[in-house]
């Protein structure tokens, strides 16, 4: 996977469940923390995205544990917008520990949906990049 934006993260000790490993439900926000800092980077803010009536959903997303983390871990969230014809597309992500071990890859299915209409829009990828002052981020 070519990784277009990557973030850094330092797994804090909160964040750990009984047995001493991040917690299975910290690795979503990690990675919802690196896609709006994607968009972010591609000179998208989250008012601009919303002024528009469209919003980001998230309708499907899968994690593959690879290897566990620990409290004091330092990592960086990788996330990579894949566009194709039709609503949806996909966000592809991997947590990776410094010495580049791979701890999760977590893939999303994800929309833009019309705020009003509750529909999801055609070609959210066009629509994210008219907004962008830096579309490449967005893998355009």
């Amino acid at each position: 996977m070519s990784d277009l934006f990557s973030v850094p993260v330092t797994v804090r000790g909160y964040e750990l469940d009984t047995q001493g490993h991040l917690n299975q439900a910290v690795y979503l926000q990690y990675a919802e923390h690196a896609r709006w800092e994607c968009l972010k980077a591609a000179g998208i803010a989250t008012d601009d995205l919303l002024g528009t009536g469209i919003g980001p959903v998230t309708l499907e997303t899968t994690v593959k544990y690879r290897r566990e983390l620990r409290g004091g871990d330092e990592v960086e969230v990788t996330c990579r917008f894949v566009f194709g014809e039709g609503k949806t597309f996909t966000i592809e992500q991997r947590v990776r520990r410094a010495d580049g071990t791979v701890a999760a890859e977590v893939s999303s299915v994800c929309g833009l949906l019309h705020l009003t209409e509750r529909r999801l829009i055609a070609d959210p990828g066009g629509h994210l990049r008219a907004l962008a002052s830096d579309p490449a981020a967005l893998g355009a």
